[in-house]
């Protein structure tokens, strides 16, 4: 069976759809909902090299992703523009951040104009060349989501590294196609991303964000159970045993917003993401919006409009648009032989 980790290629993409953002990433699964208002748009670059991805993306509008990225994976991650506060799995993030963790379960909140820098690397790929460089296995605190402090030089460095390599793929794209020059980017790109991170590590806080982010997640469950009837937040703090206090605290601190305002962020994203999905179907606006629980349709499209820059009425005709328009049959991606 051919293994798409082993072959090199480059994937560039600029679009204005949250969905096919999150989407367009090969071989990842991830769901992406806006949380700040105003109109999306987003870029990537992926790079796969054998057994590790470079990547580079941004957005116009605040995030949270969550998702994973394959199968006994690593991700290190840093944000190269950072306009206000982001949140990896519950921890705080600044400039010189490194976010460190297995691929399984990611959860990444960003602000508005956010972009960032990555590597995804294979584990077997990871542990070798850490073997190398510190003769020792990986050490056990990779298995977590964390956050981690780099000195403001090490991480000027690794950015200007990071965006060097892409810059030189992306101008010329050719090189992939030779073998030992991508294995030669490919080491030489992970080493300062390993030698980026501290000697010491302090995980200490590790237990209690775990928990708060906990929290986070058993309301979320609880407020979009049933998307139709959203809950009040007293019901959500009796269904999950926590007081209003310790809710908004724990949402603060884990995704940077009230839990009101994120659940009425998520309920749009959903009416928006209903109505690209049943364009086709006679699905009117009205009824995808009850769906989701907005029962007064003036107020409802009002939001709309505030939180993407369109009625929902415009989403909906640009959606059954594209589904009649041709689709073309060209590939986004270069490839090269690794």
């Amino acid at each position: 069976m051919h293994d798409a980790s082993q072959t090199a290629w480059l994937h560039v993409l600029e679009t204005d759809d949250l969905d096919e953002h999150a989407g367009a990433q090969p071989n990842w699964s991830l769901h992406y909902d806006q949380i700040s208002h105003g109109s999306f748009a987003g870029k990537l670059t992926h790079v796969q090299l054998p057994d590790l991805r470079v990547v580079l993306e941004s957005s116009t509008c605040a995030l949270r992703q969550r998702g994973h990225i394959g199968q006994r994976q690593y991700g290190f991650a840093m944000a190269l523009d950072q306009p206000g506060d982001a949140y990896f799995n519950g921890q705080r993030l600044d400039s010189e951040s490194m976010m460190i963790g297995r691929s399984e379960d990611l959860d990444l909140s960003s602000p508005a104009d956010f972009s960032m820098v990555a590597v995804v690397v294979d584990h077997a790929l990871l542990n070798s060349l850490w073997e190398r460089m510190y003769q020792k296995p990986l050490t056990a605190w990779l298995d977590h989501q964390l956050v981690v402090k780099m000195r403001p030089e090490v991480a000027q460095a690794l950015r200007a590294a990071h965006l060097d390599l892409l810059s030189r793929i992306t101008a010329s794209p050719q090189v992939l196609a030779d073998a030992g020059a991508v294995r030669q980017m490919r080491d030489a790109i992970l080493i300062e991303w390993i030698a980026a991170i501290p000697a010491k590590v302090d995980i200490s806080g590790l237990k209690s964000s775990t928990a708060r982010k906990r929290v986070v997640d058993r309301a979320c469950e609880a407020m979009l159970s049933q998307p139709d009837q959203p809950p009040t937040i007293l019901q959500v703090c009796s269904h999950i045993g926590a007081s209003p206090r310790k809710l908004e605290y724990c949402f603060r601190d884990v995704l940077g917003i009230s839990p009101v305002k994120y659940l009425r962020a998520v309920r749009l994203n959903g009416v928006r993401r209903g109505l690209k999905r049943s364009a086709g179907s006679g699905v009117c606006v009205q009824d995808m919006a009850a769906h989701w629980g907005f029962w007064h349709l003036g107020d409802f499209s009002a939001d709309y409009k505030r939180q993407f820059g369109e009625l929902p009425s415009e989403t909906l005709r640009r959606a059954r648009d594209e589904q009649s328009a041709p689709t073309g049959s060209a590939s986004p991606f270069l490839p090269g032989r690794a």
